[in-house]
């Protein structure tokens, strides 16, 4: 055994939240059998990939090495730990495992993709165990905030390591496992080679609060309230759906739900048994019998997603509901970084129609689903690893937890994406750096990030665009002018011309310039023309357009 090795490598969500994979992998280095945790994705935006549809983590390194992949394994059904592997799996056709309420979700990613769901096991938690190559494999149950969350104990000839997942110490989350600190202390009694967690919270230096402690306020909140009352949250967070639905019928309000997302979420819980009483609620056409001061709406879209109910209401309509003045709208979350902009693009529409928006500057409305510092060394004392390896966390979150492990004694290494670490020594030792990065899902494709069409986009979003079209004749010489057409570009101000007309009289210039040479190469009268359109249009309006020449040669036939 002393020449094979346990290796760690995160493909994604080390020095990042979201787009979680995770590889393990033991054996001969360079032989390794592996096996993965986690196919997430994360949400694009308009300044860094416009247009596309979701993000996932580069799978390129694993891809080639598929003939020593045993499994995946799915710790719980949120976007950023499954939503990839409807994606994937085609290029990663290997059995893929899960607890019931995640393997109705995966199934449901796996059929979006086409994909055969005949891959996926149930699973069910500890002591169950799954055999994958070197690798034995139980789901050790955990809370969340979406039913089902599991750590991982993933046992290998090199020694016990624990994946923690997302998780949080709640003793009493309504919906879900209440987390068991004898249970996760029993596992840790043979001895944790290596406790790879959750790092999310670690600035935040209160221990996290219970989804039981939110009832109330948001009772009080409800009954507060003179007209209609609409909340929204994670449309997977099932717990707080519940939590506002009972608050609100409390309340004595009505509940009415709406969003695909959300609906669907609902449905699954009930279907695979992790939600048995959700309060009742109405269809959206019965809802309109009902008066606005007693209807409480749920509805999607916490993070500030266009297409969402939050952003839909906020631009006048949804599902012919519209807010007025009176009316209250509460955001039952906490906003990811990245998302404040459009979020407080909302709260300000809101505003502006005299709606009363309540968030959770003050804590009463939220709690997180990630465990806070002082939870995070709870568990260290439980676990007692030898090493600590953090993971799900922008960087400055991964090295606060090392140095928070490593001030208890606890050995600890930063690992962020493709950095490969040896469990096998008496440190961990980082190995090997590889090459790792995003894809995209574009459509119906899968792109890479240095594919070059999202930076195509980009360039064409900050720099607008040209198209000149040129016609040369069966002599060489171009024939009945060159045609322009702009886009993303103005005209310039007080001009006798447009900047189109005024592009295709530079580029005829240069063309009765142009030595014959020229003409005949495409290559060289493309890069002529280029340069010309770049040149006038700097010289005009400012701006240095991306081109697209369109040469058209006449053959005499």
């Amino acid at each position: 055994m002393a020449d094979k090795r346990l290796i760690y490598l995160p493909l994604g969500g080390a020095g990042e939240i979201g787009m979680n994979c995770y590889v393990y992998g033991y054996g001969v280095p360079g032989k390794e059998r592996y096996i993965l945790v986690d196919l997430g994705v994360t949400f694009p935006d308009m300044d860094g990939s416009p247009g596309v549809n979701l993000i996932f983590a580069d799978a390129k390194w694993i891809i080639d090495r598929i003939d020593r992949v045993e499994a995946i394994f799915i710790t719980h059904a949120h976007e950023d730990h499954v939503g990839a592997l409807g994606i994937l799996w085609g290029r990663i056709p290997v059995p893929v495992y899960a607890r019931a309420f995640t393997a109705a979700i995966a199934r449901l990613k796996l059929e979006e993709h086409g994909r055969d769901t005949d891959c996926l096991t149930e699973v069910s938690a500890y002591p169950e165990t799954v055999q994958a190559g070197p690798f034995t494999v139980s789901f050790l149950p955990v809370s969340h905030s979406i039913p089902e969350s599991s750590g991982l104990v993933i046992d290998t000839p090199a020694g016990r390591v624990i994946h923690t997942g997302d998780f949080k110490l709640d003793g009493a989350p309504l919906v879900g496992e209440a987390f068991d600190p004898v249970l996760w202390q029993s596992v840790a009694k043979k001895g944790v080679l290596a406790l790879v967690c959750d790092s999310t919270n670690i600035f935040s230096p209160k221990p996290g609060r219970s989804e039981s402690t939110l009832i109330a306020p948001i009772t009080e909140l409800v009954k507060s309230a003179k007209g209609l009352v609409v909340a929204t949250t994670f449309a997977s967070n099932v717990a707080r759906l519940k939590t506002l639905a009972q608050a609100g019928v409390d309340a004595g309000r009505t509940i009415l739900v709406l969003g695909r997302a959300m609906q669907r979420m609902i449905a699954v819980a009930q279907a695979t048994g992790v939600l048995t009483d959700f309060p009742p609620t109405v269809s959206l056409d019965e809802s309109d019998e009902v008066p606005r001061g007693n209807l409480m709406i749920l509805v999607t879209g916490s993070q500030g997603e266009r297409r969402a109910g939050s952003a839909q209401m906020a631009n006048g309509k949804y599902n012919g509901i519209t807010l007025r003045e009176g009316d209250m709208f509460l955001f039952s979350s906490k906003t990811i970084p990245g998302n404040e902009v459009p979020v407080a693009r909302i709260v300000n529409k809101y505003s502006e129609m005299g709606v009363d928006v309540v968030d959770d500057h003050d804590g009463l409305y939220h709690v997180s689903g990630h465990a806070n510092r002082p939870d995070l060394e709870a568990m260290h004392d439980l676990m007692k690893p030898q090493f600590l390896i953090p993971m799900h966390g922008e960087h400055r979150h991964l090295r606060e937890h090392a140095k928070a492990a490593q001030a208890k004694g606890i050995k600890a290494i930063v690992a962020p994406n493709g950095t490969m670490v040896s469990l096998s020594g008496n440190m961990p030792e980082i190995v090997e750096y590889v090459e790792t990065g995003r894809a995209y899902l574009d459509g119906k494709v899968v792109i890479g990030a240095m594919d070059g069409v999202v930076r195509d986009r980009i360039r064409m979003a900050l720099n607008g665009h040209v198209i000149v079209g040129i016609i040369i004749d069966e002599d060489d010489e171009p024939m009945g002018g060159v045609w322009v057409e702009t886009k993303g570009l103005p005209d310039p101000a007080g001009a006798e011309h447009s900047l189109a007309v005024l592009i295709e009289e530079g580029i005829e210039y240069q063309l009765g310039r142009a030595k014959p040479k020229v003409i005949l190469s495409d290559d060289a009268l493309e890069e002529l023309i280029t340069r010309a359109v770049r040149q006038i249009s700097n010289e005009v309006i400012g701006k240095k357009p991306e081109v697209q020449v369109m040469i058209n040669r006449l053959v005499a036939g």
